[in-house]
């Protein structure tokens, strides 16, 4: 593996709150919602959670993957004005693939670094808008040729560059680390259980808004809004938790002839989105939720994408001057539960301390959103276990990893 990579070190940068909608499985009751709207709604839940007027806000940054409407260039600025923000503040895409959640907290604390008071951070994900697209057709069809629609959400998950898909580059983990389809069912079915006994206890209330059909106003401007399914009043909870089995997991057909990976030990295609704000530690009138002190993002071979995180939390944890026991709890990324064998293994990782909650295995993952899901979900570990340092990670196909550090404001030694 490449000795490269970035580190940032930050100083009085606190994720001030954090919040989001359920993540919804593919085609449910938020699947025809605008990845804009979905933005709206947590940029004002987080708001007004933490008691912040819009206009203290001075920077906007929100990401999301996919054209999943037809405004959706204009989602980071449409976001950051019906979300109150003033109209004079700027807003920027970002796009990191699975860790743009992780990536806006970054640059978020880049701009309080640099001056900056507040920054309002969203990432919405909607799988089910993905388009049926077409590439080659703005002139016209040829008489008799070929129409070429293809599902842009499918041919995303695949790289050109080792002309693989994302699920052949799990695979690849399992033959280099040697692990069985017993064992990758194994890992699948402890995140399906830890995240219902998670839901079941209430453990995701903290930080889920919940949604319902509103009309979102901008003065001066046309509306916009959230209107849910005929019948469906509001969307309370997380849709793809669920009883399974071991059995039950080791029926499904794996996805390639001489692979480990199913659709039960891969993660969910769910929709929904996050919000955080990032401000200044020593300027917070109330308690923040957790203090960002570093990130780490590396590039790994596209072929073995998904063993990102290791060398991203290496590199975090070399240059912040932590060792892997001084980490309380970590969240990383469940992209496909090889993956996260190939990732555990590396990193001489057990399961105490990892994804505690259950990940994207049992929740899902839309795909910008989970970053900051991830980062929400651990910060408020680190609260409840009276635990300091906590990091939270991500593979990013195409070959990469990143990390975040962060720690505990309420931390207290005993």
């Amino acid at each position: 593996m490449s000795s490269g990579g970035q580190y940032l070190a930050f100083s009085d940068v606190a994720i001030v709150d954090a919040v989001r909608t359920p993540w919804v499985d593919l085609g449910g009751a938020l699947g025809h919602i605008s990845p804009i709207d979905l933005g709206i709604k947590v940029g004002r839940e987080v708001l007004a959670r933490a008691a912040i007027q819009p206009d203290q806000v001075d920077g906007v940054l929100a990401g999301s993957m996919a054209q999943a409407s037809f405004d959706a260039y204009l989602l980071p600025r449409h976001i950051g004005l019906y979300s109150g923000v003033a109209q004079s503040i700027p807003a920027l895409g970002v796009q990191r693939i699975c860790a743009t959640g992780l990536e806006l907290l970054r640059q978020a604390a880049q701009h309080v670094s640099e001056g900056g008071q507040m920054a309002l951070c969203v990432a919405a994900g909607s799988m089910s808008r993905n388009p049926i697209a077409a590439y080659t057709h703005r002139d016209g069809f040829p008489l008799g040729g070929a129409v070429q629609f293809k599902d842009f959400l499918w041919e995303a998950l695949y790289d050109p560059a080792p002309a693989m898909d994302m699920i052949a580059t799990a695979d690849n983990l399992a033959k280099r680390y040697g692990l069985s389809r017993e064992a990758v069912d194994g890992y699948a079915l402890l995140s399906h259980q830890r995240a219902l006994q998670s839901q079941l206890g209430g453990q995701w209330a903290g930080e889920i808004v919940p949604v319902n059909s509103q009309r979102f106003e901008l003065e001066g401007y046309q509306p916009r809004g959230i209107e849910l399914p005929r019948g469906v009043e509001t969307v309370t909870q997380d849709s793809h938790p669920r009883a399974t089995t071991l059995a039950a997991l080791s029926r499904l057909r794996a996805i390639h002839a001489d692979g480990v990976q199913t659709a039960g030990n891969s993660c969910a295609v769910v929709d929904g989105a996050a919000a955080a704000l990032v401000g200044r530690a020593s300027q917070s009138q109330r308690p923040v939720l957790a203090h960002l002190l570093a990130s780490a993002v590396i590039g790994v071979a596209p072929e073995f994408m998904g063993i990102g995180p290791t060398p991203a939390v290496q590199l975090l944890l070399q240059r912040s001057g932590l060792a892997l026991g001084d980490i309380g709890r970590l969240e990383i990324n469940e992209a496909q539960a090889a993956q996260m064998l190939a990732v555990t293994q590396t990193l001489e990782l057990d399961n105490e301390r990892l994804n505690c909650l259950g990940g994207s295995l049992g929740l899902g993952h839309p795909l910008a959103a989970t970053g900051l899901r991830l980062v929400m979900t651990l910060a408020r570990q680190l609260r409840e276990k009276n635990l300091r340092y906590g990091i939270a990670a991500a593979c990013v196909g195409g070959g990469q990893g990143m990390a975040l550090l962060i720690e505990n404001p309420a931390f207290i030694a005993r």
